[in-house]
C-alpha cells in the first residue's frame, strides 16, 4: 500500500532533528553558511540538504509568533517531475508511491527544477549546469532503502515530538482530517493540506493556517507543457518533437536562472 509522512506544524519546535539526521543517514556534509540574521539555516535545499525546516514570524494580532514547516520533495502522485523527465531518472514508485530518483540517469537537463509546482528540485551548484552530466540534488528519496527493510523515514525517527509521522497514506490522511476537525475549535483557518492535491501528496500537512500563510500552493497545478511531454511519449514523433522543443527553451531559461542565481550569491560572500 502506499506510503506517506503527515507533518503536524503545530506540532513542530523548529529543533532541526529532521535535518540532522536526513544528512546523517544520507551521509550529506554540512553546508558552509554566513550569518543572515535568521534562524533558518542553511538557506536553501541544494544538493547536500533533501530537507530543512523553514521559520518564518508572523504577525497575528499584533502579535508576532514562529511558524515553523519542513520542506522537501512533496512525493506527488501526478508528478511534473515524474511526466516530464526525459530519462526516467525521475519515476513514481509503483505499490509504496513515493517518487524515486534513479541519479546515474540524471542529465541535468533541469526540466524537473523549471516545472515543479512547489520548486524543490535543486541543481548541484559545483556543476553549473542544467544540460549534459550536472546531476540533480535536493531530492527528498523518503529513504527509500530503510523504508523498503521495514523501518520508518530518519526524519520521521528523529522527530522528538511527534511532528513527523510515517504510515499508510490512508491511515494518515484519516488521522490528519480528525486533528483538523480538534484545531478549528481554536484556529479556524486550519486546514489538513496533501489529500486533493496533484492526485494526492505523499508529504501531507496539518496546517493551523491558510496554505498561502505557509507558502505553500494553494491549487498547485501539473504545468501543461509536463502534461504534452508525457502524453508525447506515447502519442508519436511529432508530438514529442514539439514538446521537446519547449522543453529545451525551458532548460535555458532555467540554465540562466540558476546562472544569475549563483553570480549573486557570489556577490554576496
Amino acid at each position: 500500500m502506499a506510503k506517506a509522512m503527515l507533518n503536524d506544524v503545530t506540532k513542530c519546535i523548529g529543533c532541526r532533528a529532521c535535518q540532522v539526521a536526513c544528512k546523517e543517514w544520507h551521509d550529506l556534509p554540512a553546508e558552509q553558511t554566513t550569518n543572515r540574521g535568521t534562524y533558518e539555516n542553511p538557506p536553501d535545499l541544494s544538493a547536500d540538504t533533501w530537507t530543512k525546516i523553514i521559520f518564518k514570524e508572523y504577525s497575528e494580532n499584533g502579535t508576532l509568533r514562529w511558524l515553523f514547516r519542513k520542506e522537501q520533495c512533496m512525493h506527488c502522485t501526478d508528478a511534473a517531475c515524474v511526466n516530464i523527465c526525459p530519462t526516467g531518472a525521475l519515476q513514481r514508485h509503483p505499490t509504496l508511491g513515493f517518487v524515486t530518483y534513479v541519479r546515474h540517469k540524471c542529465s541535468g537537463c533541469g526540466y524537473c527544477v523549471e516545472f515543479c509546482p512547489f520548486q524543490i528540485p535543486r541543481m548541484d551548484k559545483e556543476s553549473n549546469r542544467l544540460l549534459g552530466t550536472g546531476l540533480m540534488g535536493g531530492i527528498c528519496d523518503f529513504c527509500f532503502d530503510r523504508v523498503s527493510n521495514g523501518l520508518e523515514p530518519a526524519c520521521a525517527k528523529a522527530c522528538p515530538t511527534g511532528a513527523i509521522k510515517f504510515g499508510e497514506w490512508e491511515d494518515l490522511v484519516r488521522e490528519g482530517e480528525q486533528r483538523v476537525q480538534v484545531l478549528k475549535e481554536t484556529r479556524p483557518d486550519a486546514n489538513f493540506y496533501g489529500e486533493y492535491e496533484l492526485d494526492g501528496l505523499h508529504m501531507l500537512y496539518v496546517l493551523d493556517e491558510r496554505p498561502e500563510v505557509y507558502d505553500l500552493p494553494v491549487d498547485p497545478q501539473m504545468p501543461a507543457a509536463a502534461t504534452a511531454l508525457n502524453v508525447g511519449k506515447w502519442t508519436g514523433v511529432g508530438l514529442g518533437l514539439l514538446a521537446g522543443a519547449g522543453m529545451f527553451g525551458a532548460a535555458m531559461l532555467a540554465r540562466a536562472r540558476m546562472i544569475e542565481k549563483k553570480k549573486e550569491e557570489s556577490a554576496e560572500s
